[in-house]
C-alpha cells in the first residue's frame, strides 16, 4: 500500500470517530433519560419505552440507518447523511444504553436511599450526590463495551455514501487491487481507537476507586 493512502485512511477514520462519538454522548444521556423513565413505571409511557428497547436491540444497524436516511424525505424532512447516520447509531445505542442505566438502578442498595431521606434529602439531591455517581461506575464497563460494540458496528453508515474508515478502505482495495494492506491498516487504527477507550475506562475506574477510598 502507497503512503499517500494513509491520510485517506486517517480521514476516514476521524469521520468514523467524530460521528461515533457524538453518538455515543447522545446515547450515553438518552439512555439515562429512559432508564429513569422506565423505573418511573407511567402507565401506557413504560410499554412504550419496552417496545423501543426492544425493537432497538434487536433491528440490525444497517436496516435502521437506510430507514431513516430512505423514510425522512417522505416525511418532509431534509436530513444529510451525517445526521442520518448520527441518528441512526444513536437510536441504537440508546436502546442498549437503556438497559445497562436500569440494571445500575436496581442494584443500588436501598438502604442508602432511605438513610438519605431520613437526613432530610429530597428525591432529586439523593440521586444527584448519592445515586448518580455509584450508578456511573457500576454502570462504566458496560458502556465502555456497549462503546466498542457502537464503533464496531458504525460501519453500517457507510451504505448512504458516508466515506467513513471501512468506505475508505473499500476504496483504496479497489484502486490498488490489495484488499490485504488496507484492511490491516483499517484493523490497526479500529484497534487504536478502541483501546483507547478501554485506556479511559481503566483510568476512570481508579480515580473512582481512590475517591471510594
Amino acid at each position: 500500500m502507497d503512503a499517500s493512502a494513509w491520510p485517506m485512511l486517517l480521514e476516514g477514520a476521524w469521520t468514523t470517530l467524530w460521528i461515533s462519538g457524538i453518538s455515543i454522548a447522545i446515547g450515553i444521556i438518552s439512555g439515562l433519560g429512559i432508564a429513569l423513565l422506565r423505573i418511573a413505571k407511567i402507565p401506557v409511557l413504560e410499554q412504550c419505552l419496552v417496545l423501543y428497547i426492544s425493537l432497538g436491540r434487536a433491528t440490525p444497524l444497517v436496516t435502521l440507518t437506510l430507514f431513516i436516511f430512505l423514510t425522512a424525505p417522505s416525511l418532509g424532512l431534509n436530513m444529510d447523511r451525517s445526521l442520518a447516520g448520527i441518528l441512526a447509531l444513536s437510536l441504537n445505542t440508546t436502546a442498549f444504553n437503556a438497559e445497562v442505566w436500569r440494571g445500575a438502578f436496581n442494584n443500588f442498595s436501598r438502604d442508602q436511599r432511605e438513610a438519605a431521606m431520613a437526613c432530610g434529602m429530597t428525591s432529586f439531591t439523593c440521586f444527584r450526590r448519592i445515586m448518580l455517581p455509584q450508578m456511573v461506575i457500576t454502570s462504566l464497563p458496560g458502556l465502555v463495551n456497549e462503546m466498542s460494540f457502537l464503533i464496531k458496528g458504525s460501519p453500517s453508515i457507510a451504505v448512504i455514501g458516508i466515506v467513513d474508515l471501512t468506505r475508505v478502505t473499500n476504496r483504496i482495495s479497489a484502486v490498488t487491487y490489495e484488499p490485504l494492506p488496507p484492511i490491516l491498516a483499517a484493523a490497526v487504527l479500529y484497534m487504536a481507537i478502541i483501546g483507547g477507550l478501554i485506556w479511559l475506562q481503566r483510568i476512570a475506574e481508579r480515580h473512582a476507586n481512590r475517591l471510594a477510598i
